[in-house]
């Protein structure tokens, strides 16, 4: 039992509060911890799992998407694929996303309107958007004429 960690080496190894560890442990993200004289004790695998949780943290994924992995690895299942797939795309969706309104940025600072909300693109675009457009969508009906 000596060398299980207590959650507070465990924060101090991995960067993580014992508060999200604990939480994590709730969520089932961690596998419940032996308990020694009522202290939580970990086994030293607990900080690499901790990493993959922070990891996966980092490239986007939710704690409910982290918990779905886990499983499916636990399950010997081939599911984390599918769960970087919809997360691959979804990023994707995002990059998209933030592009256009990137360009809908730059092109409101090209304006030579005082106020934007003068400029008939600009208020062309609202519109467009109103009537269900996607921001993509709005910015190419107002660039088509």
């Amino acid at each position: 039992m000596s060398d299980q960690l207590t959650i507070g080496a465990l924060a101090r190894r991995t960067g993580v509060s014992a508060s999200a560890l604990r939480y994590w442990e709730e969520l089932g993200l961690l596998p419940p911890p032996a308990r020694a004289a009522g202290q939580r004790r970990y086994p030293p695998a607990a900080v690499e799992l901790v990493g993959v949780v922070v990891a996966l943290q980092n490239v986007g994924f939710t704690l409910r998407e982290i918990k779905a992995f886990i499983e499916s690895r636990l399950l010997a299942e081939a599911g984390w694929r599918e769960l970087y797939q919809r997360k691959l795309t979804e990023l994707d969706q995002r990059i998209a996303q933030a592009l256009a309104a990137r360009t809908a940025i730059a092109h409101g600072l090209a304006c030579p309107h005082k106020d934007i909300v003068e400029c008939p693109n600009f208020t062309s675009g609202v519109t467009a958007l109103l009537a269900g457009c996607s921001l993509e969508e709005a910015h190419s009906q107002v660039h088509s004429h």
